[in-house]
């Protein structure tokens, strides 16, 4: 038998449940391969075994007593570093919040707990969520387990290295402009970002309210609709999450494409996409249609300004957002200011790093007086004709498919000194956050032995429809059982 550390979540579910394994053993598993791997892959910053342990144990003990349990009891869990957990570091990767402690969980940590998911730490990410390759983060970048040397991609970067890894089963990683699927793509695995409003932000540290939102970086389709059958759902604690029934998303794992029409976004196989990514992407739609479904090229003509426009809207809402961070009511205080203004000013010049104080000058300044209409509502007007552009595609096609990253990971350090080619690593992304729509990415083949990503825009509400046509994929190809070689 595989390690179990190598297992899928739904396998070791199932094994939980016929009592073949139990929650101890696995995290045991987890924890040892931890420790042989993670000075190689440094996805953790803040690992909580003695936690794992105690939640494991008390999985065993209500699984003897014949409680009902949720399918997640048990399972091993890594928490991106931006959700709050009550009594557990949460450092956003930054220098700020690097001894802040929450008094709560995060909604989307609670109801994990509450399904007994394992807690086996907090992981790394670009500081605040503010990058596409976990380079920013205040504490080093991860390595991506297919090659060390490489980015596991960002901000999630240290989500999608765990499972890849083996360090965890399952993950939660947040998606402000692609940030949980590019590095899904990154490091082979499945990387779902729900619609806007489906899963709680509430705990959730904002970097920009109106696009973030949290979801599963699993090992399969199958595991990812087990994560959101937990996560989703209204909380009266965030006014933005939408008061929609959650349905079973298992129940939309089934291999039929039948009938499925598919749209191929031409921009999206434009320049900047590797040849060898676009071929491994039309690949992967034909098999789709060998399958049953349907497929054409279509066009959204405003995503050639989404880029440019994310670019404004984001760091706006980042600059209102991060104001908090004054040096008064937590985080990192400077020891060495005079006056209210002083404080702040030498608070924020220690605590934050280069790329958060950029986005932080670029939103304020257009939010300025003057500056406000020629960016930040122009760009809002942009965000709407993007929308636009989805509601009509989604009038012909139930699916669109495109890839999910432009190239394979790259080198640590080869786009450090060029910002723009590190924010067009999420330019295929940046569109589901702007429209607020549901995408998933899974693996649908490599390049000289990295992996590319699939990824599948839906309607909005419509995960089911994401994760059939994902699943449906997925049994047909290999893709998602090859492990790295770490």
């Amino acid at each position: 038998m595989a390690a179990l550390y190598n297992l899928t979540a739904h396998e070791l579910s199932a094994m939980l449940s016929r009592q073949e394994i139990s929650a101890r053993e696995l995290t045991e598993s987890v924890i040892a391969r931890i420790e042989a791997v993670e000075p190689k892959v440094r996805a953790y910053l803040t690992p909580t075994h003695d936690l794992a342990r105690q939640q494991a144990a008390e999985v065993d003990e209500r699984r003897a007593r014949g409680d009902s349990l949720s399918p997640l009891a048990g399972i091993p869990l890594a928490l991106k570093d931006i959700l709050c957990t009550r009594g557990i570091r949460t450092t956003c990767a930054s220098k700020i919040l690097h001894n802040f402690v929450p008094p709560y969980d995060a909604t989307v940590v609670s109801r994990l707990r509450e399904a007994g998911a394992v807690c086996m730490g907090k992981v790394n990410l670009d500081e605040f969520a503010m990058g596409s390759s976990t380079e920013n983060s205040a504490f080093g970048p991860s390595g991506n387990p297919w090659d060390v040397e490489r980015v596991p991609g960002g901000s999630s970067g240290g989500s999608s290295a765990a499972v890849a890894a083996g360090e965890a089963i399952i993950a939660i990683g947040t998606d402000t402009g692609g940030s949980i699927r590019q590095p899904a793509s990154f490091c082979g695995i499945v990387g779902l970002k729900p619609t806007y409003g489906r899963v709680s932000r509430y705990g959730l540290v904002a970097y920009a309210s109106s696009l973030d939102q949290a979801g599963p970086m699993t090992r399969t389709v199958l595991d990812a609709a087990m994560v959101m059958n937990v996560i989703s759902g209204k909380d009266p604690r965030d006014s933005t999450s939408v008061d929609l029934p959650v349905p079973d998303f298992t129940q939309a794992c089934r291999p039929d494409v039948h009938g499925v029409r598919i749209g191929v976004p031409k921009e999206f196989f434009a320049q900047g996409v590797d040849t060898a990514v676009a071929q491994c992407v039309r690949e992967a739609i034909e098999t789709l249609c060998e399958l049953g479904a349907t497929a054409e090229e279509c066009s959204l003509p405003s995503i050639e300004y989404c880029l440019a426009a994310y670019y404004i809207i984001a760091p706006a809402e980042a600059s209102s957002n991060l104001a908090r961070y004054d040096g008064v009511k937590y985080g990192h205080r400077s020891r060495e200011w005079a006056g209210h203004i002083g404080l702040m000013e030498k608070t924020r010049a220690e605590g934050f790093g280069a790329e958060v104080k950029q986005r932080i000058m670029i939103g304020t300044y257009a939010l300025s007086a003057g500056y406000y209409d020629a960016f930040y509502k122009r760009a809002q007007q942009v965000r709407t004709l993007i929308r636009r552009d989805f509601d009509r595609a989604f009038s012909q096609y139930d699916v669109l498919l495109t890839p999910t990253a432009p190239t394979t990971a790259f080198r640590i350090g080869e786009k450090a000194d060029d910002p723009l080619a590190m924010k067009l690593a999420d330019v295929c992304t940046l569109p589901a956050n702007m429209a607020g729509i549901p995408g998933l990415s899974l693996p649908c083949g490599f390049i000289e032995g990295l992996p590319v990503g699939l990824q599948i825009y839906g309607k909005p509400y419509d995960e089911e429809t994401l994760l059939r046509v994902a699943y449906t994929y997925e049994q047909a190809t290999d893709w998602h059982t090859r492990r790295p070689a770490l």
